[in-house]
């Protein structure tokens, strides 16, 4: 809880990590300033890319205490503005889900050996990024915590499969390791509710341990105050939500 006498600091910059295959990519790493010590948590961004939301998000978490660092997940495919990039990661059908999964591997060991970490490490999602999250919570060992928000995608029939997603995330689900909160809109259509149906159905057959939040009234991205899906009242109960769950899996 913030009271106006605490010190507070945040330094915030760009970094680079080795990703997917050893290859070095860019980051965007926020952290507070202050004793510590401070659990980590890596952000997977969405479709519309490396964005501004994101970096704002990034200082979001970091005001919040959380050493967060958020990976160009479209790094290989040449740099521009966030939307030239992100329009042509989409025409090309998306990033491969390896690829994906090894770069937010390599943001999480990015963060573990830092001297201020507490030891425990989360990740957060939204959209595409909310999937990517999925993927990389059930794939690679050492998240202690998942936020999916809306993530599409968990769920596909045979037909999507395709070479960059061979697999889809919701059968990975048996080998997801740590508590996952999931934020969606009863209006989305990707997740549909049945999609979030089956993957909540998936999450109680494997006795795995989640928190699932449905909204009315509410769509596909409700937390993008930047675009007419936002929804004021939806958006600030998830991010209670969210806190909530980071600091009950993050910092106790």
């Amino acid at each position: 809880m913030y009271t106006t006498d605490q010190y507070e600091g945040i330094l915030a910059e760009t970094v680079t990590l080795p990703g997917a295959n050893g290859e070095w990519i860019n980051a965007f790493f926020a952290r507070p300033l202050g004793k510590g010590p401070f659990p980590g948590l890596v952000l997977a961004h969405h479709m519309p890319g490396w964005d501004e939301w994101y970096r704002e998000t990034t200082f979001k978490f970091a005001l919040h205490g959380y050493a967060t660092i958020t990976p160009n997940l479209y790094f290989r495919a040449g740099h521009g503005t966030p939307e030239d990039v992100a329009a042509k990661v989409r025409a090309e059908g998306g990033v491969p889900d390896d690829q994906a999964v090894g770069d937010l591997a390599g943001a999480m060991k990015y963060l573990r050996p830092l001297p201020y970490i507490n030891g425990k490490v989360g990740i957060f999602g939204t959209c595409s990024g909310g999937r990517h999250a999925y993927l990389a919570a059930c794939r690679v060992p050492g998240f202690d915590a998942i936020v999916d928000c809306w993530g599409g995608n968990v769920v596909m029939p045979p037909e999507a499969l395709n070479e960059k997603r061979p697999v889809a995330p919701i059968d990975y689900t048996k080998d997801l390791s740590c508590p996952i909160l999931g934020l969606f809109g009863n209006d989305d259509t990707s997740p549909s509710p049945e999609q979030v149906d089956q993957h909540e159905a998936e999450l109680k057959k494997y006795g795995k341990d989640y928190e699932f939040h449905r909204y009315d009234g509410a769509g596909h991205g409700f937390f993008y105050y930047i675009y007419k899906a936002y929804r004021q009242e939806q958006a600030m109960d998830g991010w209670k939500k969210v806190f909530a769950f980071l600091k009950k899996h993050l910092t106790t």
